[in-house]
């Protein structure tokens, strides 16, 4: 059975959940090496995602990520906001009249994903989310063409994503406030990136019970 946007209740649900858990802790990450409002922009936008959860939910993916990108870019304040926007927004436009199967959404996520570093004139390896969002879309682009298991692909790309978060504890930071720490942002891991990781974690368990 394809699974629809009629699960994205579902989805927002497990992400407010996962976020609220960590969200004091994500908090000293950010206070560490950021602005410290990390997760109160993050938790802003996902209000907003709850509101508007059953118009999305009877849309079809393209125009769900449409709507997501479009609320995100009104509801969250900081970078992240205009970078979630950005992702959504362009996967919705690179899926557009295609057969949403796993290798066209892989690609279309890694056509997002370029969109995001575009957006942010930043890439893997500068102590951001992207030091998740890109080895997990490189993830899925691998298992898509080995035509790999469904349920497989969903436990390797967690893997990878709390790999890219953990990651960054060693990185240089180069964007946003952290940059200006200089070589005080070594041994702290960057609070988007963890977010990314833990919104994909509850993604990942709410498809797993599809399967």
């Amino acid at each position: 059975m394809p699974i629809t946007p009629a699960i994205f209740p579902e989805l927002i649900n497990a992400i407010e959940t996962v976020i609220k858990q960590n969200a004091d802790a994500v908090t000293e990450l950010d206070q560490a090496i950021g602005d410290g409002d990390h997760v109160f922009n993050l938790q802003r936008g996902l209000q907003a995602l709850q509101t508007a959860s059953t118009e999305i939910s009877q849309l079809d993916w393209p125009a769900a990520w449409q709507k997501i990108g479009m609320v995100l870019m009104a509801s969250v304040g900081g970078a992240s906001g205009s970078l979630y926007a950005t992702l959504f927004i362009s996967l919705s436009k690179n899926s557009l009249n295609k057969n949403l199967d796993c290798q066209t959404f892989a690609e279309s996520f890694a056509l997002a994903i370029d969109a995001v570093k575009q957006r942010g004139k930043s890439d893997v390896g500068e102590k951001t989310m992207l030091d998740v969002l890109v080895p997990v879309a490189e993830s899925l682009n691998s298992a898509a063409q080995a035509n790999q298991d469904l349920a497989m692909t969903l436990n390797q790309i967690c893997q990878v994503a709390e790999a890219g978060v953990e990651n960054t504890r060693n990185l240089l930071a180069t964007k946003g406030r952290a940059s200006f720490l200089g070589e005080r942002s070594l041994g702290h891991i960057d609070a988007g990136a963890k977010t990314a990781q833990l919104m994909i974690a509850a993604i990942v368990s709410v498809l797993s019970k599809q399967l």
